[in-house]
């Protein structure tokens, strides 16, 4: 079945030396808020979370890439809770999110629930030194995130398979790019300027890079969610469109995030003549580009991680 690995990459990607570093302290986090049974579960460990870390931020210091660590962590296992009965209960995920949507808007997390516990604690060290703005920015990033998980499990009860554009805003909801992205500024301990950030050009590559590694996902894991009633998959939906084989539609898939990669490309190598029309003083533009080269870094380093983890080849 085609994967990522035909994807031809222009962006390097980059490793963080601080990962044995950062390993440590993601344990004693899911010790602290178990979300796991055992954090050192050879099978959590296949994973490689923290090395998606360290590639997606390869600049973070020791700290910052543990928090990065801690986020990654998070995502995946809040994400898999739906994997069950339970994601096909949509009425029962919506409180679990609208609780954690609290948390953002300054509710006290309930200390029973390791989940609750875990966000408010990822949550208050995200926006610890960060300005209103980036945190309005990124509580809503969040909530949209969070929001999108009851609809997900309504789809999978749905008599009605979700069409292209359904999923391409249900994928961006439940893929949690955005708030992905919003750490690249956190990390690095600056803010983008807003005529910047919100520029076409920089908005349509931040949108390919989050879109090219859903493509890719949804190659990874549709042997995985097809059996358990996923729907929302670009490659079913594809296989539908054209009433073609799996292996058809995983191509056509391919195809399509190879187009975005070029894309991205171009509007990479354009952003200078952007910040020149902008008049941006130098110090903008030297923010503006650490910002963009965080989102090519993060697209090849997870693409990188994809191709090796071991997350897509469990059942």
């Amino acid at each position: 079945m085609s994967d990522d690995t035909s994807l031809q990459i222009p962006f390097p990607h980059r490793r963080s030396d601080h990962g044995p570093y950062a390993t440590e302290l993601h344990r004693a986090w899911l010790t602290r808020h178990p979300l796991l049974p055992d954090p050192t579960h050879p099978s959590y460990a296949h994973w490689d979370v923290v090395d998606l870390a360290a590639l997606g931020y390869p600049d973070a210091g020791p700290d910052e890439l543990a928090l990065a660590a801690d986020l990654m962590g998070f995502y995946f296992l809040f994400d898999d809770q739906f994997d069950g009965p339970l994601g096909r209960r949509p009425t029962e995920v919506a409180p679990i999110c609208d609780r954690l949507i609290a948390v953002l808007h300054g509710a006290q997390a309930d200390r029973g629930s390791p989940v609750e516990t875990a966000f408010a604690d990822l949550w208050e060290r995200s926006v610890q030194g960060m300005p209103a703005r980036w945190q309005a920015r990124a509580a809503y990033n969040w909530e949209y995130y969070l929001a999108s998980h009851p609809a997900e499990a309504a789809g999978r009860i749905s008599p009605r398979p979700p069409d292209r554009a359904g999923y391409q805003v249900l994928r961006r909801g439940t893929a949690a790019m955005e708030t992905i992205f919003d750490m690249i500024e956190r990390l690095g301990r600056f803010e983008v300027p807003p005529a910047v950030l919100h520029h076409p050009v920089l908005r349509q590559l931040r949108q390919l890079a989050a879109d090219i590694p859903s493509l890719t996902n949804d190659v990874r894991s549709f042997p995985l969610e097809a059996p358990r009633g996923d729907v929302n998959n670009l490659v079913m939906i594809v296989r539908r469109e054209r009433d073609c084989s799996a292996e058809e539609a995983c191509a056509v898939v391919m195809a399509e995030a190879q187009l975005m990669v070029e894309r991205s490309r171009e509007l990479y190598q354009g952003l200078p003549d952007v910040y020149r029309e902008l008049g941006l003083a130098r110090v903008e533009r030297i923010v503006a580009q650490r910002y963009a080269d965080g989102l090519v870094t993060w697209l090849a380093g997870y693409l990188s991680w994809e191709r090796r983890t071991g997350r897509y080849q469990e059942a």
